[in-house]
């Protein structure tokens, strides 16, 4: 039988002692945690560990001995060595021996409880050294197909191996109290020199507990105050579903809240998604910082407020040109006369209304973009979700024509088809949602003939405007669409376990590989155990936050169908498409 034995490598250096650690049946597997140094007590040890195995619930024993006899001559350590096992009952008994003046070790597990009489049976013991330290730090993910290794090396999944993660992490206060160290008993482990920026980190979770209260308080009233019933009104609560600036403000609110929270992450994903919120959100605004210093630099703000009006005009003056061209003959096509000047002059009279509207509003336009340049203080994904709204509003016009002509166009298309189906018989069955056959008169077979021809003939001229200002409509959603995507990067990109993947890959851990050190007839296997780190494609995917963002709900076919039909596309979505 082969037995895995886990050794750290910080104690290969160490001085001879015992070795305190877990051993995992299941896997036939014994991990070494520490070692203890001579001159000790026993009893001491004993107390040790069962201290140990009281705080950390995990059972730490004593698994065998270490002999570095590069340091210490095997003639001081004489039969203590072999007489400790009686003390320590524990089998099977390891003993771990590096060799004097080479490079070889020695490494033998002995069954105490043996069925042949006065004779231990003697395992074969394969030798795993790991990095104490990035084992403890690492968070082992589900098993994931692993990339090629390097010739020599061999892999393993992060399943088999969870016991071994799970052992390091959870024995975390041996590495971690001093009194283990400057007590009666001395050990050696990754920590043993000294805990690095234990003052800093120590003065940042004294300061962060009134810090979080506070702020969590503050936060707790912003949240009241939006869920007053003032904001279910109508004309506020449909205000406040469509514009993405109240959306994103609420989703922010969210965040914050679960940052400042005072309750303690339960698991490693609650405090990973602490971690990218906060991340997240100190991006935001130190982006949204340096949007507001440009635009308070060479008063770029009042260029912009002039510059609003003329470009306004000019979009009216491109519309105003594209209606007379479509009142004409547009491309050589014949269109209705009638329908066609009728159109025509209804839209160019709503561009009329808009532009005196913007005129009207011309005065307070730069004091307006100095309120929103503002607003850039609280985020780049606020500043970028009130210039949304702000096309939104400045497009208003386009998107009533849209509705004007997506509506007239549905209700031909819609008419045409019942029509239709008046000529083959058939007609449809409100009640049952089908189509029934039915027998018609000769009064509705000549009116229904007459209206299909009616409607036939003003088809081309309804869906020339239809088809001209849906394109100008998919335009500005497209504009719109681009904001969102950029605001949605913002919101759900996990910055923080980026980050931690690209200077501290073994944090995030998606399996292990096996590095051959030494394989030679006669001696011990000796490997070494590496860390793959988690793949960047599966960090967004795993700690990627939730986001307010417009998501298409449509596929391209009911995309394409619903514009053939008519029907109206938004660009955002309802309160209950949306997913927490």
């Amino acid at each position: 039988m082969v037995l895995k034995a886990f050794f750290p490598t910080c104690c290969a250096s160490a001085d001879s002692g015992l070795l305190v650690g877990r051993w995992v049946p299941e896997q036939n597997s014994a991990v070494v945690l520490a070692v203890v140094h001579f001159p000790f007590i026993p009893i001491q040890v004993k107390e040790l560990l069962a201290q140990v195995q009281k705080v950390s619930q995990v059972h730490v024993a004593v698994l065998g001995t270490w002999c570095h006899r590069q340091q210490e001559p095997k003639e001081s350590l004489g039969h203590f060595l072999e007489g400790l096992g009686a003390i320590f009952s524990h089998d099977p008994w390891l003993q771990l021996c590096r060799e004097r003046g080479t490079r070889f070790w020695s490494c033998k597990a002995y069954h105490q409880v043996s069925t042949t009489p006065d004779k231990s049976i003697e395992d074969q013991v394969m030798l795993i050294f790991y990095d104490q330290r990035k084992v403890l730090l690492s968070w082992l993910h589900p098993p994931t197909v692993l990339p090629d290794c390097q010739a020599g090396d061999t892999t393993a999944s992060a399943g088999g191996l969870a016991d071994i993660f799970d052992t390091v992490a959870r024995s975390e206060v041996l590495f971690q109290n001093n009194q283990f160290d400057e007590g009666p008993v001395r050990l050696s482990h990754w920590q043993s020199e000294g805990v690095e920026a234990s003052i800093l980190v120590e003065l940042t979770k004294q300061a962060s507990g009134p810090v979080c209260l506070l702020l969590a308080s503050l936060l707790s009233l912003l949240s009241a105050v939006s869920a007053c019933r003032l904001w279910k009104l109508w004309p506020l609560s449909f205000i406040r579903r469509k514009l993405s600036t109240c959306e994103q403000l609420q989703h922010r609110l969210k965040h914050l809240s679960l940052i400042f929270s005072t309750q303690k992450a339960q698991s490693p994903t609650q405090l990973m998604k602490k971690a990218n919120m906060l991340v997240s959100v100190l991006i935001d605004v130190a982006l949204g910082l340096l949007l507001l210093s440009w635009l308070h630099n060479n008063n770029r703000i009042g260029q912009l407020a002039n510059a609003l009006v003329p470009v306004a005009d000019r979009v009216a003056e491109e519309l105003q040109h594209l209606l007379q061209w479509l009142m004409g003959a547009p491309a050589g096509l014949k269109m209705n006369r009638a329908l066609d000047q009728v159109l025509g002059r209804f839209f160019l009279y709503h561009i009329h209304l808009w532009i005196s509207y913007i005129h009207l509003m011309s005065p307070f336009i730069e004091h307006i973009l100095w309120h929103v340049g503002l607003s850039a203080c609280l985020g780049m994904t606020v500043a970028l979700s009130i210039l949304s709204d702000i096309i939104a509003l400045l497009t208003f016009h386009i998107y009533c024509f849209y509705v004007y002509g997506a509506r007239l166009y549905c209700l031909k298309i819609y008419g045409l088809s019942s029509l239709w189906r008046l000529f083959r018989g058939k007609k449809w069955n409100v009640l049952r949602q089908r189509v029934d056959s039915c027998s018609y008169d000769l009064d509705q077979l000549f009116i229904g003939t007459l209206l299909f021809t009616i409607l036939v003939f003003l088809l081309p001229t309804t869906a020339l405007y239809y088809l001209v200002f849906t394109l100008l409509r998919l335009l500005v959603v497209t504009v719109q669409g681009m904001i969102h995507l950029l605001v949605d990067l913002i919101n759900s990109l996990p910055l923080y376990s980026l980050g931690l993947r690209l200077c501290r890959p073994y944090r995030l851990a998606a399996g292990v590989k096996f590095r051959v050190l030494e394989q030679e007839a006669g001696r011990p296997l000796r490997l070494l155990m590496q860390i793959n780190p988690l793949p960047y494609n599966r960090v967004v995917h795993t700690y990627r936050l939730p986001s307010c963002g417009c998501h298409p709900k449509h596929s391209w076919g009911s995309l394409c169908r619903k514009l053939f039909f008519g029907e109206l596309i938004y660009p955002w979505r309802q309160r209950e498409d949306k997913q927490d």
